[in-house]
């Protein structure tokens, strides 16, 4: 009976950290969420944060945070018309797992630089 209950445990944790994956993978979602925790931005202002992402990604991929609901994107009504990103709520609620990631690759960092020398 208990091994019944830990394959069930454990298949519902599969299923939650694969979406959660599918919201956050990838090369560039992660350094956009951690530029907009930074505070509200322009499309151009998150470009200068990521030095290396082309227009076209950046674009592609705020509008999955977006769908995703961890972006909100803010029309200002002005000439010429400007838009600002934002982290909604549930983007927010990343911090603690990117502050736990960056520690993580800190240490990850510092581990592969000793090992190497």
């Amino acid at each position: 009976m208990p091994r019944l209950k830990n394959d069930k445990l454990c298949q519902t944790k599969l299923l939650a950290s694969r979406d959660a994956l599918s919201v956050i993978q990838g090369k560039w979602r992660i350094p956009i969420v951690i530029s907009l925790t930074y505070g509200k931005k322009r499309f151009g202002d998150i470009q200068k944060d990521i030095a290396d992402i082309s227009p076209k990604m950046l674009s592609q991929e705020l509008k999955s945070l977006e769908e995703n609901k961890i972006v909100s994107r803010k029309l200002h009504d002005s000439m010429p018309v400007s838009v600002e990103y934002s982290l909604t709520p549930l983007g927010l609620s990343l911090q603690s797992l990117l502050q736990e990631l960056l520690q993580w690759g800190l240490h990850f960092r510092s581990e592969l630089i000793e090992k190497k020398r």
